[in-house]
Formats: structure tokens, C-alpha cells, sequence
């Protein structure tokens, strides 16, 4: 069954809920101060079948200018919108607000109703009808039916009920192909369930069991149950309303304004580049810095709008800006968004996000406002391009990029960015990960100053380990990943890569000035007593080095494999330890196994040096141990 999201909009006590009544037979005054208030606070939800089979739900927004937070919470998954004008009193404050959040949000399908019919003469009715005619020219409801209807009297309901219909049957199907997402715009406890959110499914499904995370938190989540319309299902699809029972959170770790989505497809966000435009009939400019309300899916986050190209936003225009968000969210390039002024609250503005996880922007920079010309209006391949160029500092693989960038058209945009060789792809960790060619000129260009600034430091070691220079100059990356990259970053300039480090390819270790007279001492005294070899802290005052530099110098010697470090503390000449090895396998010659103290006198030395001598060559797999003694691997 194919299913549509009808919402209304409108001014106080214009009889929207009276409306959905007459539609549905659903009150959506939910709430004991609703009722003895008669007006809608909070949303409502309802829901009819119509002529052709599909079924509507209906979201019952509040019409009060104070409770415009919570109409606009309901308003973002809507198909198409009932602007909802009484009879007896025409457009009033609340009327244009709504409409011009409409406008904002470009919800593009929708129906003009004029409720309570019944209470006027026909011509007064006709001069409501001109007045609204007026009103809408120019506007996203300028082409839609204006129906009169009287929920009293029953009139004009049917030709409502087709109008709906017939508007729904050319609407594009929803994202479905794409990764789950939900806004939450309610969130209780049902006795029995626990923990329930309501919603519209903006795009992918949700299956009972399903493992989603809750943003902005990123809080792990699992669905334990779905209904939809108050039938529990299995699954439901992208553009339903839907009401998922979780499992194992309590009510107060969930809020209005939060989103429940697939692992790894939303991140959450303290800024968001926008195109924002200004409605014309606002009474005051926009400064740069403005403190305001943004609203965004259905949050509702205090921030700060930072002009990129100017000093102030006059009405009727528009500009880029970074709004700067005084908590995280977590949205997609495209959500459209609503901002009020922070006091009064009244309506400025709103407009298209266009990077929902961009860097700190500095304003009048012409590179900056080039980048954000295309995230708004350029081809996809120069949008994948930029986005990678952009995002550089995170890691994008071929699926994860195709979550973000939702263009029909990514993937094929992305095999001719591959073909000419702007974009590179590296397969590690079972993955496809995407690089800019440019990043990875960047990344080559950061590796040879990291490994060079290196070899300047430490001279004596053979190079930079690879972790150290991961966590440089790819953090984010997984040793696998960063080893993949390093070999694509061969073709670009040689290095010298082992398995533990890395090195420029004319690096190599040189002992000059005081480091050629301390190897001298150390391999002489070494040679000295090939047996029973001087600790490093004999060795020290002689060589007048510090513990560090000590260290240092006896690295870079078992490095270069002149001498062996046999155990902590302990290191012999190469030549000593290929002699006792020598030895060690002229004794299996003619016997099968070999004592400690047999050992000590091939060697002529004691068991403090024998003993570690023997474990080295266990280490090595020349030896293993049985009780006692040795034998021969």
C-alpha cells in the first residue's frame, strides 16, 4: 500500500484539527490542556484511506505564533500541506507565517482550505477566496485548489478527499534505496513497551531488530518493535509515519530534535555551510553574528549566523553563511532549514544546507565562496570532487560516500572521476577508499617532511615507525589502510618502506662527530670481551653520553647488526654470538643435547652471560629447552 504524509498548516482556531476529524474520525488533541483549551499545542497524527487505495497519514500542527517550534518539527516530512483559512475571518498572522515556512522548507504540493463554510454568505466567501489568492501569488501554495469545506455540515469533504488523492498520485517515491533515517518528533512511554519515538521515515526502511545509532549522541540503539498508522509490522518504508519501540534506553536519554539512523550515516555537526535567504517582508536587516533559532529537521538549536560575503542581510536577498551551532546536530546537503529571530521569535529567513560538516570558514575569501558554488549548484562530478577535497581530513570509502552525496547520479560521476584519475582508490580492510589525487599529492608532500624532520632528530635510526607516522599525517586511518596508501604514495615519490618503518630513499644511517668515537669505544670494548661484554652503564662514563643518547647509539648499532642485544641491559658483538652459534651446532654434531654448564665452558664465560645467550638462541628457533638442557631445533 502506498502511503502519503499530508500535513496542515494555518492560524489559530481555524479549525484544523476540526478538519482531520471530519476526515479521519481522529481527534488530534491528544493533550488534557489541548482539550480545555481548544487549540492544538503539541502535533497530532491521524490517518484515512483514500478512493485509490493509499493511505494518508495527517500531522496536526499547532496554529499558535507560540508553538510555531512544534509546527515546524511536523512540517519537514510532509508531502503535501492543507493551509488551513477560516471562512469567517480569512488570512490572518499565523496564516502568512506558515506559509512563508512553507515556502522555506519547499514543500511543494499542497491544498488551500477554507474551513467553516457554513458560517458565511457566499459572497463573503468569494472575497476570502480573492484575499487568498492575493496572498499565496508567488508562493509555493500559488498554483494549488482552494477548496471550501464545512466540517459541520460535511460540504466540500469528498471534493477535499479526491483533491488529496489526485495530488498524491504523482508523487516521487521516497528514498528507500538509501540508508534508514528518522527524525524523532516525539518520544513517550507506552506501559508495557517501554521507550516509543514517532516520526516520518525520510528515506530507507525499519525492520523489528534492526541496530541503529541515536544522533547526535551516536548512543547504539535497537528496534524491538514498528507500527505504523497503530498496526504493528515487520518493516516499514521511507515516507511513512512510523512509531518504533526500542529497546534498552529510558525516555529521557531521547529528545525531540534527535535522529535515529543507520550506523555511519549521518556525523554529527557544531556548524553547517547554507545558502540563506531572507524573506521580503521582514521589518529588519540580519547582521553578521546574529544570535537565532534554527530549525532543522525537527531540532531546534540556538546559533549563529556568520555572513561569509557580507556585513549584513538586507530583506528579500540571500548570501552564504556558516551557521554556528551552540549544540550538535546531525543532518544531510540538502535538508532545508527555518530561522527565527532569538527574541522576539519571529520568522527571518531560512534556506538549504549545503555542507553539514564543514570546516571553520573565514569570511570574504574567494576560494571559500567558489567551493560553496558548487556544493549548491555544480555538476556531481565537481561536487564529489570538492566534497573529497573538502573532507580530506576524514576517510571516505565508495559506500560511505554514496550515503552522503545522494545525487542519482553519484556513483556514475564517481567511475569518471576514477577513469581520469582525479579521484584513487585504495582496497584495504575489505573496503574501497577514496582519495583526492590532489590529497594524495598533499599526503606525499606531509610523509617526506614528517620522515625528513625525522631522520633530522634521529639521525642514528633507520626511520620513522610507521605508527608514529600514521597517527602524523593519516590518523584516521587503520594500519592496513595506511599501508595501502603508503604504496600508492610510492608512485607519486620513492620511499624506503620495511615492514616497521619508513625512510626517504637517500637516507642512511651515518656516524659522524661524537657518535663515530662512541661506536669506536663500544665496539672496541665489545671485541675486548666478546663473552663476558661491559653493561651500557659501564660503558656510559667513558663515553660521556646521556642515558637517552646511550640508547640511542646502541639502537642504531644492533640496527645496522653490528652488535646483538641478547636481552635487556645486554648486547654482544655480532661476531661473538655467530661464534657461540658456531659452536653451539659443532656440539649437535656429536651430541644431542646440551647443558648450561657445557655451554659456559665452550664459551669461557660465566652464567650470567651463558644463560641469555642460550634463551637468544632459543628466541631465534637455533635452540629449545627440555628441563635442563638444550637441543638442537
Amino acid at each position: 500500500m502506498k502511503h502519503l504524509i499530508v500535513g496542515t498548516a494555518g492560524h489559530i482556531d481555524h479549525g484544523k484539527t476540526t478538519l482531520i476529524k471530519a476526515l479521519t474520525g481522529i481527534d488530534c488533541d491528544r493533550l488534557k490542556e489541548e482539550k480545555e483549551r481548544g487549540i492544538t499545542i503539541d502535533l497530532g497524527f491521524a490517518y484515512f484511506d483514500l478512493p485509490s487505495g493509499r493511505r494518508a497519514g495527517i500531522v496536526d500542527v499547532p496554529g499558535h505564533e507560540r508553538f510555531i517550534k512544534n509546527m515546524l518539527a511536523g512540517v519537514g516530512g510532509m508531502d503535501l500541506v492543507l493551509l488551513v483559512v477560516a471562512a469567517d475571518e480569512g488570512v490572518m498572522p499565523q496564516t502568512t507565517e506558515h506559509l512563508h515556512i512553507l515556502s522555506l522548507l519547499q514543500v511543494k504540493r499542497g491544498i488551500v482550505v477554507i474551513t467553516k463554510a457554513d458560517l458565511v454568505e457566499p459572497d463573503w466567501l468569494d472575497l476570502v477566496m480573492l484575499d487568498i489568492e492575493e496572498k499565496v501569488r508567488g508562493t509555493v501554495m500559488a498554483d494549488a485548489p482552494v477548496i471550501a469545506v464545512s466540517a459541520h455540515t460535511g460540504e466540500g469533504l469528498a471534493e477535499l478527499t479526491a483533491a488529496i488523492d489526485r495530488l498524491g498520485e504523482d508523487l516521487a517515491e521516497r528514498d528507500a534505496h538509501l540508508p534508514f533515517r528518522l527524525p524523532v518528533d516525539r518520544v513517550f512511554t507506552l506501559q508495557g513497551f517501554g521507550t516509543v519515538v514517532t516520526g516520518t521515515l525520510l528515506s530507507g526502511t525499519a525492520r523489528v531488530g534492526d541496530q541503529v545509532l541515536l544522533y547526535p549522541a551516536e548512543l547504539p540503539l535497537r528496534v524491538r518493535g514498528v507500527g505504523v498508522h497503530g498496526v504493528q509490522v515487520e518493516s516499514a518504508q521511507a515516507g511513512q509515519r512510523v512509531a518504533l519501540n526500542l529497546a534498552s534506553v529510558t525516555v529521557d536519554a531521547i529528545s525531540r530534535g534527535d535522529v535515529l539512523a543507520a550506523k555511519g550515516y549521518l556525523s554529527p555537526s557544531m556548524m553547517l555551510d547554507v545558502r540563506l535567504s531572507l524573506l521580503p517582508d521582514v521589518d529588519k536587516l540580519l547582521a553578521n553574528r546574529a544570535r537565532l533559532r534554527l530549525y532543522v529537521g525537527t531540532a531546534e538549536i540556538l546559533c549563529r549566523a556568520v555572513l561569509l560575503d557580507r556585513d549584513e542581510l538586507l530583506p528579500g536577498e540571500s548570501a552564504y553563511a556558516q551557521l554556528r551551532l551552540e549544540a550538535p546536530t546531525a543532518v544531510l546537503a540538502g535538508d532545508r532549514f527555518v530561522l527565527r529571530s532569538y527574541s522576539p521569535l519571529v520568522t527571518l529567513g531560512g534556506g538549504t544546507i549545503l555542507d553539514p560538516n564543514p570546516k571553520k570558514r573565514k569570511r570574504f575569501r574567494e576560494r571559500g565562496l567558489a567551493e560553496l558554488a558548487v556544493l549548491e549548484s555544480g555538476s556531481t562530478e565537481e561536487i564529489v570532487s570538492q566534497y573529497l577535497l573538502e573532507h580530506s581530513d576524514k576517510l571516505y570509502t565508495r559506500e560511505t560516500l554514496l550515503r552522503v552525496i545522494t545525487r542519482a547520479d553519484c556513483e556514475e560521476a564517481l567511475e569518471k572521476l576514477l577513469t581520469d584519475d582525479y579521484v584513487v582508490s585504495v582496497h584495504a580492510d575489505d573496503a574501497e577508499y577514496l582519495f583526492h589525487r590532489a590529497r594524495l599529492k598533499s599526503l606525499t608532500d606531509q610523509v617526506a617532511t614528517a620522515v625528513g624532520e625525522y631522520h633530522r632528530r634521529f639521525p642514528l635510526r633507520a626511520g620513522i615507525p610507521r605508527e608514529e607516522l600514521r597517527h602524523r599525517v593519516l590518523s584516521g586511518a587503520s594500519s592496513r589502510v595506511f599501508a595501502a596508501v603508503l604504496l600508492e604514495l610510492q608512485a607519486e615519490s620513492p620511499l624506503n618502506l620495511t615492514t616497521k618503518s619508513v625512510a626517504l630513499p637517500d637516507f642512511r644511517v651515518e656516524f659522524t662527530g661524537k657518535w663515530s668515537r662512541a661506536r669506536e669505544a663500544v665496539i672496541a670494548a665489545l671485541l675486548a670481551q666478546p663473552f663476558s661484554p661491559p653493561s651500557p652503564e659501564e660503558l656510559r662514563p667513558e663515553l660521556r653520553l646521556s642515558p637517552e643518547d646511550m640508547k640511542e647509539l646502541l639502537d642504531a648499532l644492533a640496527d645496522t647488526q653490528e652488535i646483538v642485544k641478547v636481552a635487556e641491559g645486554m648486547y654482544f658483538h655480532a661476531s661473538a654470538v655467530s661464534r657461540a652459534r658456531e659452536l653451539l651446532i659443532a656440539h649437535f654434531g656429536t651430541e644431542g643435547e646440551l647443558s648450561l654448564a657445557a655451554f659456559r665452558t665452550y664459551i669461557d664465560s660465566s652464567r650470567k652471560y651463558a644463560l641469555p645467550l642460550l634463551e637468544y638462541f632459543d628466541q631465534q628457533r637455533v635452540t629449545y629447552r627440555v628441563g635442563e638442557t638444550r637441543r638442537l631445533h
